[in-house]
């Protein structure tokens, strides 16, 4: 066995490896959640590739520092390994978004089905499997080094365990509520890679013994200053230029931009948008628009006053577009984001008099007693629907806060053409709630608009109070509503809160979106090759 170095004896200086070694593991897997949020959502199946991927990382890096440090146990390659893993999670912030890019560019000509789902499994592989394999070794090596007699085995290898525990618990929290929401991703990233690479230091300058390994230390500390000078701050959305506002909360990745026009807000998923600002006060060309249905549904113009709440109400587009147009309403939102609900007081004008609570939209209507005469739901972000918000059980919630004649209103924004589709569960399971159920298509757009009541009059109190409107622009809004509007006939489809799998079934429209988007470019890339798909592009 290698002479071992006096920091070795000093069984505290062990611990704080495994320590450290945990907290990092963790702290590197919610990293990579942000990291892949804004190119494949922060879906559950985001989550489930993350994880399997790290635990695939870790069983492997498990095998092999067991067998390495059997075969030749030497502390100096375990710490040279964890210096490794510093200097590539450093580098993360720096390459990480070029490398997804790369991937998703290579496959998506390529892959017919699943895209998401293989894509992001790529890029873990790629940006995560190998810092915490090597990571993965600490443990197994750490115990060859400790353990030296059968008398005190189990009280080392307990205690090893239980500081990597303690560390993996504390990684899980200090990213989550501290580092991301304070200093970003980015920064989050070089702060572990940081102390990963200080504790390798560390043990290379202790003892007397100097070897060609600590000469490294040097270039090391080169690299992981290149870091912070290239991934400092480094912002993911390198496809949009001059943002007013790029930050990370302890939900999303957010990012407002703003041009003559409008005010934007997007969340996580690359080219979304969430809410929007009309500066000139008109309509928003959206699927708010088409919402504002809704009011003439539960008789806005013939009633003195309307309670509406929105679930999911992000900037408050809904909310300003009819206070805007609308002079009888109360309205109340529900955002769990507080951070999305300072940005629409900072750069959305939100309204003053509306009044935003910051909790899940389901939690909201299991706390309140209050019935609206319009509560509509929009926490449906791509892939990433709640599946808490899609089921009967909460569906059923709704309408029991609903006023006799009260309307709910969904905005489905993944419309879908395959049998069996998210929006036909939503629809379905909408549908063993509500008696009155129509959808509107959005033109040039894949959302639908799905409005619902037990209130058998719906269409012809629309109708009425659509005819009694004078605002030119919405007038001719609501009669585009009145011409695509159709009845919706249910089908067998249903969700349940113990069974809704709506991560999969957005991930087959998304599927099918990528496919209807690709397929131009790739027959003329199966036609021409690589140079006719540059030149077209």
């Amino acid at each position: 066995m290698t002479e071992k170095r006096p920091i070795l004896n000093n069984i505290i200086y062990l611990y704080l490896t495994e320590f450290f070694a945990g907290m990092s593991v963790m702290a590197v897997e919610l990293g990579a959640s942000r990291l892949l949020a804004p190119y494949f959502s922060s879906s559950q199946i985001v989550w489930t590739i993350i994880i399997g991927t790290i635990m695939i990382a870790m069983a492997l890096g498990n095998i092999y520092g067991g067998r390495s440090a059997d075969k030749n146990p030497d502390p100096d390659k375990l710490y040279i390994r964890i210096m490794i893993a510093g200097i590539w999670i450093a580098m993360i912030p720096v390459v990480g978004k070029y490398i997804i890019i790369g991937i998703s560019a290579l496959l998506i000509f390529t892959v017919s089905n699943n895209f998401l789902i293989i894509a992001g499994f790529a890029a873990c592989m790629v940006i995560f499997v190998f810092p915490l394999f090597l990571l993965g070794t600490v443990t197994p090596s750490l115990v060859k080094f400790t353990v030296e007699d059968l008398d005190h085995n189990g009280k080392l290898v307990g205690n090893l365990n239980a500081f990597n525990t303690v560390g993996s618990i504390i990684g899980t929290f200090v990213p989550t509520f501290i580092s991301i929401p304070a200093v970003g991703t980015s920064v989050t990233f070089l702060i572990f890679a940081g102390i990963l690479i200080l504790l390798s230091i560390v043990y290379f300058l202790s003892g007397s013994r100097v070897s060609s390994k600590t000469k490294k230390i040097p270039v090391s500390i080169g690299i992981f200053l290149l870091c912070i000078i290239f991934g400092y701050d480094n912002s993911f959305a390198f496809w949009q230029d001059d943002l007013k506002y790029e930050g990370e909360s302890i939900y999303n990745y957010l990012q407002v931009y703003e041009n003559s026009d409008e005010v934007v807000l997007s969340t996580n998923v690359l080219f979304g948008v969430q809410s929007v600002y009309k500066k000139e006060k008109g309509l928003t060309g959206m699927y708010y628009d088409y919402a504002m249905a809704a009011p003439y549904m539960t008789g806005v113009n013939e009633k003195e006053h309307l309670d509406v709440l929105i679930l999911g109400m992000g900037t408050g587009t809904f909310a300003t577009q009819c206070e805007r147009y609308f002079d009888n309403m109360s309205i109340s939102g529900v955002e769990i984001d507080q951070k999305i609900t300072d940005l629409a007081k900072e750069y959305f004008e939100l309204p003053k008099d509306v009044d935003v609570t910051t909790y899940d939209g389901r939690a909201y209507l299991n706390a309140v007693d209050k019935t609206y005469d319009v509560i509509m739901v929009d926490a449906y972000q791509d892939i990433t629907i709640p599946f808490q918000m899609s089921s009967a059980e909460f569906f059923s919630l709704v309408e029991e806060h609903l006023n006799k004649d009260g309307v709910m209103v969904v905005n489905m924004n993944m419309r879908g053409r395959e049998e069996g589709n998210i929006n036909q569960y939503l629809s379905d399971t909408i549908s063993r709630v509500f008696s009155e159920i129509y959808t509107v298509d959005l033109a040039g757009s894949t959302n639908r608009e799905l409005f619902a009541s037990n209130n058998p009059e719906m269409i012809e109190v629309f109708r009425r109070n659509v005819d009694q409107e004078t605002e030119p622009g919405l007038k001719k809004m609501m009669d585009t509503v009145t011409e695509t509007l159709s009845g919706y006939q249910p089908g067998g489809y249903l969700m349940t809160d113990d069974k809704a799998p709506v991560e999969l079934l957005g991930m087959r429209v998304i599927d099918e979106l990528i496919r209807t988007e690709v397929d131009y470019y790739r027959d003329i890339y199966d036609r021409e090759g690589i140079q006719g798909l540059l030149a077209e592009l």
